[in-house]
């Protein structure tokens, strides 16, 4: 009985609110109070809190929540392994299968590098920077700089 009285309480009080933040123009705000004004009231009417009272206050409820979170401790746990190692047992057997059929492969003995010619050319990295700077050199150019 404490309970609803609090709850309608609290929802007259933020339809107080509303009504004063909607007096000031301020209509979505008002709507958003409003909104979560009502929140304990329509919780009052459907008895929500009446369950939660009994609820609040009986060992076998309480013994059920301790379960339900060790099996969510369980999920997490399991799922965060899972991705650790790369997923399920098939996709491990699965990889597993494929890096023994790339070591087994026949051209496997073959040299990975072949005999190139080296380039006296400039590396990338420095022709990429050396256009850059011809970029900045042609806009300071433009403004007389």
């Amino acid at each position: 009985m404490l309970a609803e009285t609090i709850c309608s309480a609290v929802s007259a009080a933020g339809l107080g609110i509303a009504a004063i933040t909607a007096y000031r123009k301020r209509f979505l705000t008002a709507a958003r109070i409003a909104a979560y004004a009502l929140v304990p009231l329509g919780l009052v009417m459907t008895g929500a809190v009446e369950w939660l009272a009994r609820t609040a206050f009986s060992p076998v409820a309480w013994a059920g929540f301790g379960v339900l979170g060790l099996s969510w401790v369980l999920f997490t746990t399991t799922r965060a392994v899972e991705r650790r190692r790369g997923g399920t047992r098939k996709d491990r057997k699965a990889a597993g299968a494929a890096r023994e059929r790339e070591a087994t492969a026949p051209g496997a003995s073959a040299p990975s590098l072949g005999a190139g010619e080296r380039s006296t050319a400039k590396p990338r990295g420095a022709t990429a920077a050396n256009d850059d700077f011809s970029d900045i050199e042609a806009i300071l150019k433009k403004h007389g700089i």
